[in-house]
Formats: C-alpha cells, sequence, structure tokens
C-alpha cells in the first residue's frame, strides 16, 4: 500500500472582534486578517488485485471545466477498446458503445460537440492511475462503485449508467450448467477488478476450489484465454460476457450461467477536490434519464422547446439559469438530447432489441417503469 504526501493550501480568513477602550466610551474594531495554512496529507492508496500499486502523481481537484473548454476537447478514459455494445474500437477509427456513448454526452454538455472528445484507452491495472493523475477528466470504463474506490482511491462515482452483476461463462460441451461445476476447475478472470475479489468471496462461500488464471486487461486477453481452452470458466459483468459473444468465432460454443455473483453498478467516475466538474457529469448523466422521463426524444426536441411543461422548460434551459450554475450554457440538456439523444435511445442503440446483444433494460429502465433509473428535479 503506498502513502502519496501532498501539499493543501488553505485560505482562512479570521476576523477578529477588538474591543478598544477610551475615555470617551467603547468601539468595537473588527478586523479581517488573511492566513495562509500549509498543511501535508496523507494519502493511502492501496492497489486492487493483490499486485504492488505504481506510484502515482495526484492532480488534485483544480478546475476541470476550465481545462476542458481550454483544451476544447473532453480527455475520457474508457476500455482498450474491446467491449462490444459498451466500448468498442471499430475498423475505421470510431467509437461505439455506451460507455462511449456517455463521453459524447458530457462533451455535448460541456463543449456542446458531441465529438469533441479524446478517448484514453484504460486497462483493469492502469485506469485508477490514469484518472489520479489527470490524464483524463473522467472515466467512463463499466467501472463498479464500491465504497473503497469512493473513498481510500479518492473518486466520486456519479449517478449510475448500467446495472449489473458479475456472471460466469462456461462451454456448452462442458457438462456444467452451475457454478458448483466448477469445483477443481479454473477460471480466466482480469486482475485489478472487483470481478477477482468477487469470484474469490463467493467460491470461499460455496467451497469451491479452483485456479485463478489472471490477466492484466479486462478485454482481449482474459476472454482470448477462455476462447483458446486455458480456463473452464470465464468470469466479467455479465454485460461484458454478453458483449464476448460479438467476438468469440463460434459464439453458439458458450453459455451464461444463471447465477448472478455480485451487484455491479457502473457508471462514470471523476476525481475528489472538483465539486463543480463532479455536478457537471453528474447532471449531464442526470439529464438523459429525464428527457427520457419526460418524453423527449432528440426527433421532438426542437419541438419541445415550445412546450408549455415548466419542467420541460427548465430541463432543455428555456427558462431558467441551471446550466450557469455550473458554468455551463443553460442550454446544455437540450444540446445533450439533440446531439445524443436519452437514455433510451442511448441504450436501445448500442444494446437494445435492434442489436445483436438485445438485453432486456431489467433495472436499467427507468423508476416509472420498475427500474432504477431516477433523476432528481431539475429546478
Amino acid at each position: 500500500m503506498n502513502v502519496k504526501r501532498f501539499a493543501v493550501l488553505v485560505g482562512a480568513l479570521v476576523l477578529g472582534g477588538l474591543l478598544l477602550v477610551a475615555c470617551g466610551g467603547t468601539e468595537t474594531v473588527t478586523e479581517t486578517v488573511e492566513v495562509e495554512v500549509t498543511r501535508i496529507v496523507e494519502v493511502e492508496v492501496p492497489a486492487e488485485g493483490g499486485g504492488a500499486a505504481e506510484p502515482v502523481t495526484f492532480a488534485g481537484g483544480g478546475d476541470t471545466l476550465q481545462q476542458v473548454l481550454d483544451r476544447g476537447t473532453l480527455k475520457c478514459g474508457t476500455t482498450a477498446g474491446a467491449s462490444p455494445g459498451f466500448a468498442f474500437l471499430e475498423a475505421d477509427g470510431t467509437w461505439s458503445g455506451q460507455d462511449a456513448d456517455y463521453c459524447r454526452v458530457i462533451a455535448a454538455a460541456v463543449l456542446s460537440d458531441k465529438d469533441a472528445v479524446e478517448f484514453r484507452s484504460t486497462t483493469g491495472t492502469d485506469r485508477f492511475p490514469v484518472l489520479q493523475s489527470g490524464e483524463v477528466d473522467v472515466l467512463v470504463r463499466q467501472t463498479t462503485w464500491t465504497l473503497s474506490r469512493d473513498t481510500s482511491l479518492g473518486f466520486n462515482f456519479v449517478a449510475t449508467i448500467f446495472y449489473d452483476g458479475q456472471g460466469m461463462m462456461v462451454r456448452k460441451d462442458s457438462g456444467i450448467t452451475s457454478l458448483e461445476g466448477l469445483d477443481g476447475g479454473s477460471v480466466c478472470v482480469a486482475t485489478g477488478t472487483t470481478t477477482e475479489k468477487n469470484l474469490a468471496d463467493v467460491f470461499r462461500l460455496l467451497d469451491i476450489q479452483y485456479e485463478a488464471v489472471v490477466f492484466d486487461d479486462q478485454g482481449d486477453t482474459t476472454r482470448s484465454a477462455f476462447e483458446e481452452g486455458r480456463c473452464d470458466g470465464y468470469t466479467t459483468d455479465k454485460s461484458g460476457l454478453v458483449s464476448s459473444f460479438a467476438l468469440f468465432d463460434n459464439p453458439d460454443d458458450y453459455m451464461i450461467l444463471a447465477e448472478t455473483m455480485s451487484k455491479e453498478p457502473l457508471g462514470p467516475l471523476v476525481r475528489h477536490g472538483d465539486d463543480n466538474w463532479f455536478d457537471i457529469v453528474q447532471w449531464s448523466v442526470f439529464c438523459t434519464f429525464q428527457a427520457e422521463e419526460l418524453g423527449i426524444t432528440s426527433a421532438n426536441v426542437d419541438d419541445m422547446l415550445g412546450s408549455d411543461d415548466p419542467a420541460i422548460l427548465n430541463t432543455l434551459g428555456v427558462e431558467g439559469d441551471l446550466g450557469q450554475a455550473m458554468g455551463l450554457n443553460n442550454d446544455f440538456c437540450y444540446q445533450i438530447i439533440k446531439q445524443m439523444g436519452n437514455y433510451g435511445e442511448i441504450y436501445d442503440k448500442n444494446l437494445g432489441p435492434d442489436t445483436q446483444f438485445n438485453l432486456p433494460r431489467g433495472a436499467n429502465s427507468l423508476w416509472t417503469q420498475g427500474g432504477l433509473l431516477y433523476s432528481p428535479p431539475f429546478r
């Protein structure tokens, strides 16, 4: 476990009331004194997956919004480009998938241009140092929200964009129909992830003896090793397992077991220390939920500008100055919907019934439809 030390400058205003006594009576004088205090803060950064953490230079809080505006692009960390449906690097050099599209959502909100994104490939091992050091402004990479990541690693998770759970894939001809069938077998798993820890916890609870065959990334290497027959099982989030079918040479040879091994709320995360940037990313995500709930789509958003519904007018920035409070244009949510659509449009485009995945929305439905997606009021 590494200990990082860095100086924090705290500007404090000390108000001192001085009571002066004179012959003619009393007079109260308030004097303002500005004091600058420097203290050393120690931050422990645990390494996930059991390995030693690499030294990290912390970027600190700063003004991320201004940096993005000055640069003219959003730096967004995502996968290594091998997760179809979430973040996949196409042959023409473009990025597809729900995570990639949420990078574009943030760019549309901040820069009014969904294409003003620099994608940064990351692995399960380096994704956190890349965000901590300021190499990216936000990480949108099928990353699970956990207590330790939210606190000791120095991150803030925004609203979840995909509720998932860890699963297990096996070959159909293996005869394995449940997790217990892997007793004495081997499992391919990515190191530096909650997946590796969940696997150990669940199998210990079930008293299953297994060999973990670990790899540094969650993309091609782990999946390819399983496809090559190096492991009896392959575990990651069920969404990742589903996307693997698009990459297998013979997808019909594999199946996903029924058990769900964990809760995996996936969504964007930012560094501690810049509350305004956290608000921007958070409300950019909420905008996509709110738009779907209000029936605002990329096709009808211009018509909705003339609505008489105050909730719609506030959301689109026709009334109020909700964007200005974060340093954005008041039409930031309009720009998101116009350029990217609401949550349902983004989901359907990448994972819905017209795609090869055809994933039911389930928990990723609106709260009004029995799901978990819920936006606070735009007010």
